[in-house]
């Protein structure tokens, strides 16, 4: 009778064991999309594609499939986005809506994410209405950006990472 209650103990500890050793044996391979964002980002030549968009004021957007991007390059960016909330001044090319310029004199700095992924800053030096880019992208290849302006209130995107793509003509 003894023998009986210690075989469920026994079949119980060997399951326990075998399913911790299983999960210090194998070791997950790091997945091919992760190695393409991780080349993307170093070799700094990839485009923040947005997908959603969440004003300080207002609801939260869906934008995807609409062409939003921001371009990175080592010597440009190129920063396509639409706005949406309150702005201090009024833009003096009110035909030149949302977040659009092109820098080539811009500071960029990137830094491991604590989740693994890059924390990424860059602030454009010859455009007057942004500040700073603060995007933050996971191993995956998703990513949220923060921008913030002089004359606006700051806006969050979130989308994806991928390989620079030409922009459809209008």
């Amino acid at each position: 009778m003894k023998y009986i209650k210690t075989i469920p103990v026994l079949l119980l500890l060997l399951v326990l064991g075998v399913g911790s050793f299983a999960q210090t044996a194998v070791k997950p391979k790091e997945s091919e999309k992760a190695k393409k964002i991780k080349e993307l980002i170093s070799s700094r030549n990839y485009q923040f594609q947005a997908q959603t968009v969440f004003p300080m004021s207002g609801r939260t957007r869906q934008i995807g499939g609409e062409g939003y991007d921001v371009s990175v390059s080592k010597d440009t960016v190129n920063s396509y986005l639409p706005y949406f909330g309150r702005a201090y001044a009024a833009p003096i090319d009110p035909s030149r809506g949302g977040i659009q310029f092109i820098s080539k004199n811009f500071e960029y700095t990137e830094a491991p994410g604590k989740k693994g992924g890059w924390d990424i800053t860059i602030k454009p030096k010859d455009v007057r209405d942004v500040q700073q880019f603060f995007l933050s992208v996971s191993e995956d290849g998703y990513a949220s950006l923060q921008v913030t302006s002089t004359n606006r209130q700051p806006i969050s995107f979130n989308g994806i990472i991928a390989e620079k793509r030409s922009r459809k003509k209008k």
